[in-house]
Formats: structure tokens, C-alpha cells, sequence
């Protein structure tokens, strides 16, 4: 027996729709205390997902609201326990009303993430599946969310299970060599046993491969905006975001700290830090902004300089692009394309930078710069199918299978006893069961679905 749980599903916000939802044991009988259907129809002899219209009313039959009610029946449900939903007009006073009404038939307040947790717990989803949910939901470009829904319809659990019982396969063996010890596994039986070690090590490999890509995907590209005073950081900043977020002006170093936004550019989220300018200063509080300059440089996925065009480089400039380290992808933004041409882009050429003409005045040039960013990060432009590794405790979990998985081969190779081939196998096992929800600790579930919203 399951309590049964109500949320609104939608949020407090007025709204054209508001969703009310329910689960548990008692979810269809409480709904149908509260709502006729103009059908005449009682909702516990309702067909599932079978839509019906009709008034929702308070338990001594005052009218709440006309509304459109679906019951499911367990196990064939989201939750997998019997769930009513109601599609009230999206006024929060009348969402509020219908759960006080619902609390006091015997339904309580759902926790976060609790009906995708009952998902999870009656073997609907597995713990991938969950976590795609609250992914797809905070997903910040289009494909972020395409990876998460292919995560819930199963792609990564799909190859996961074909590794797993892969190696299952190979513990059953090894288990009846150490309970029929004097039955050798011969030569041919090994290469199979050792073919098999290594078909899983390569699909984990390509799998943990994902997870940098997924990373970007999912948290963005932490991108420092740097350059001497007056470039046009700042307003380069304010002309991507398309509001004016740091303050302009003609005194150098008016930006002093770090900026932090968010956008999407170029079909990948950038987290833009806009930056103190770089320059040799005896102001004690700009040496701090270039300090912090230097420390966002290094830890930055891109790195955007800015130039001013109406005028030649200087010595700050140079200093500015030897900050960044070798490895970092970097672009060079010549920014003022509305006034005359000064600086000379063929000393920009011969130092192996790509740069590009703009104006944070006038907007000109940020298509282009777009479909510049587009064109460094052509990897995260791929629509993903699912298979892409974006969350930290999967990647985790799969890291350190690999790692028992590389231990298993090594010891077959040096004619370990099969009792310690065994353990390895099954620590592999293990983590590849942390991942789906196969092995289950309570403490990696409750803090997966603290991330979740009420109602979800």
C-alpha cells in the first residue's frame, strides 16, 4: 500500500493551464469524490488516459472550477501506482483550493521529485531515466534537451545493460570454475573471457569519452572576455546579452571585477566573464581586477580578446594575448568596425589568430561571430541521440567500472587465481549498477531527487 501524493504540477504562477496531480493507492477514489464528469461517467470506471470534462468541487459539492480530468491505472502509469490528474484553468487562488480539498480526503503534499522517484522505485524508469527528467527540464539549448530525452527513452541504459550482462556472462563462468575447481577453463574458453573483458572496456571508454562533451553541453563554456582598458569589453558584453549588464564609459578600468552571464551563442551556452582591462596600474583595486583577470583566463574553456580597431596594437595587447595558455581556444574580436580602420590585422595573421570585424556600438558583425563560435565548437552542433554522459556521479561510477574492468584483464594476463579475477569482475558490476539504479544507495537517491521540482 502507497500513500497517495498531490502537487500542483505547473508552479504558483498564473497561468492559462494549472495542473493538479495525484498518486497512490487512493489517487482515483479521492478524484472521484470531488469531480462529476458532464458525461455522467464515475472516474473509477474510467478508461485510462481517456480524457473527460466536467465540474471539480469542494467535498460538500460548492463549485471550484470546470476542468478536464485523466485517471491511469497502475502498474501502466508514469509512477507505475494509480494517478489522477486535473487540468484546472491556471488561476493559483483555485490550484491552491483543490489541494486543500485533496489534503483533506486523506491525499498529502508531494515532496520534490517524488512522483518521478516512484517512477524509479516501481521500476518504471531507472536511475538514468530519472535523471534525464530534471535535465530535459533545466535544459538550456536545444541540444541539451534532445540528449536528455534520448537519455529517457533509454539509450545510455540500453548500452549499459549490453556491458553488463556481458559481464555477467563472464562471472557465471568464472563462479563455476571456483565451485568446480577441478574444472579448468581451457585456452580457447580464456580468449573468449578475455575478448569479452575488452569488448567492455572499449564501449566504457567511448562511453567516459562523452562526458567532457556532455559537461559543455550541459554546464556551458566558461568564456573570458579580455583585452587592455576601453577595448570594448564591456559593451561587447552588453551587445551579446542585448541589455546593458556592466557599465560603459570612456575611463579606463571602469570594470574593476568579474562579470559572470549566461547566453546562448553560437547553439553553445557560454558562461561570459567580462573582465578588468589588462594593464600595468598602481591603483591597488584594479591590480585585484587584473589579478582576477588572469586567474578567469586560466580557467577558461574560451577566451575571446578584445582589440580596438581604431587604433594600432600596443604592447598591452600583446600582453594580454600571452596570458592565455596554448591550449585554450581563443578568437580575437576587432571591435569598433563604425570607426576608421587603424590596427593592422596582418600582424593578427601572422600570430595564428582567427579574429573577426565587429562593432558592440552598432551590432554589426555578431552574426558572424556567431556562426564563428558555431564553427569552434562544431562537436557540440551534432544532435545528440542520447548516448552523451553529461552527469558527474555517472561518469563516477563508470570511470571506476572501467577501472575493475582493466584490473579483470590485467589479472587473466598474469594467471591470477580466478576468486580475485572474480572480484574485480563484480566490483564492475557494482558500478555499472550505481549508474541505472541495479545498485541502490540511499543516499545517491535521495540527493538525485532533491534536485527535482514539486510536482514532478
Amino acid at each position: 500500500m502507497s500513500d497517495t501524493i498531490a502537487a500542483i504540477a505547473t508552479g504558483t504562477a498564473v497561468s492559462a493551464i494549472g495542473i493538479i496531480r495525484m498518486s497512490g493507492d487512493e489517487a482515483i477514489s479521492i478524484a472521484s469524490k470531488i469531480f462529476r464528469a458532464s458525461s455522467g461517467i464515475k472516474l473509477t470506471d474510467a478508461k485510462d488516459r481517456q480524457m473527460h470534462y466536467g465540474a471539480l468541487t469542494c467535498a460538500d459539492g460548492t463549485l471550484i472550477d470546470l476542468v478536464l480530468c485523466v485517471v491511469s491505472r497502475g502498474p501502466n502509469s508514469y509512477t507505475g501506482e494509480h494517478t489522477a490528474e486535473f487540468q484546472c484553468h491556471g488561476s493559483p487562488l483555485v490550484l491552491s483550493e483543490v489541494l486543500k480539498v485533496l489534503f483533506s480526503l486523506g491525499a498529502r503534499q508531494a515532496l520534490p521529485g517524488e512522483f518521478t522517484k516512484r517512477a524509479f522505485m516501481n521500476g518504471r524508469l531507472d536511475l538514468v531515466q530519472s535523471e534525464a527528467v530534471i535535465d530535459l527540464i533545466e535544459s538550456e539549448t536545444l541540444f541539451a534537451a534532445q540528449n536528455a530525452a534520448g537519455q529517457l527513452q533509454g539509450a545510455v541504459g540500453i548500452k549499459l545493460e549490453t556491458i553488463y550482462s556481458s559481464l555477467v556472462d563472464v562471472s557465471a563462468h568464472f563462479h563455476a570454475v571456483i565451485d568446480y575447481p577441478d574444472e579448468d577453463i581451457d585456452e580457447f574458453q580464456m580468449q573468449i573471457y578475455i575478448a569479452a573483458l575488452v569488448g567492455a572496456k572499449e564501449s566504457l571508454e567511448r562511453l567516459l569519452e562523452t562526458h567532457n562533451r556532455g559537461r559543455v553541453m550541459l554546464l556551458g563554456v566558461p568564456t573570458a572576455i579580455i583585452g587592455r582598458p576601453n577595448t570594448g569589453k564591456s559593451s561587447l558584453l552588453n551587445a551579446l546579452l542585448g541589455y546593458e549588464r556592466a557599465i560603459v564609459t570612456d575611463i579606463p578600468g571602469t570594470t574593476r571585477d568579474t562579470i559572470e552571464e549566461k547566453l546562448v551563442f553560437g547553439g553553445v551556452v557560454l558562461r561570459l566573464i567580462d573582465t578588468a582591462g589588462l594593464r600595468n596600474t598602481d591603483d591597488t583595486v584594479e591590480k585585484l581586477g587584473v589579478q582576477r583577470t588572469l586567474s578567469a583566463v586560466k580557467g577558461a574553456g574560451l577566451v575571446i580578446v578584445v582589440l580596438d580597431g581604431s587604433m594600432p596594437l600596443c604592447e598591452e595587447d600583446y600582453e594580454a594575448l600571452r596570458s592565455i595558455p596554448p591550449d585554450v581556444p581563443k578568437v580575437a574580436v576587432i571591435n569598433k568596425s563604425d570607426l576608421p580602420p587603424v590596427l593592422d590585422t596582418h600582424t593578427i595573421s601572422q600570430l595564428g589568430l582567427d579574429y573577426l570585424h565587429i562593432s558592440a556600438q552598432t551590432g554589426e558583425g555578431i552574426d558572424a561571430f556567431d556562426a564563428k563560435i558555431k564553427e569552434m565548437f562544431p562537436l557540440l552542433g551534432i544532435s545528440p541521440t542520447g548516448e552523451i554522459i553529461t552527469n558527474a556521479r555517472q561518469a563516477d561510477a563508470i570511470s571506476r567500472a572501467l577501472e575493475a574492468v582493466q584490473l579483470a584483464i590485467d589479472a587473466i594476463a598474469v594467471s591470477v587465481t580466478p576468486d580475485a579475477v572474480l572480484t574485480d569482475i563484480e566490483s564492475a558490476l557494482s558500478c555499472l549498477g550505481e549508474v541505472t539504479g541495479k545498485t541502490m544507495r540511499e543516499d545517491i537517491i535521495t540527493r538525485i531527487f532533491e534536485r527535482f521540482c514539486v510536482g514532478k
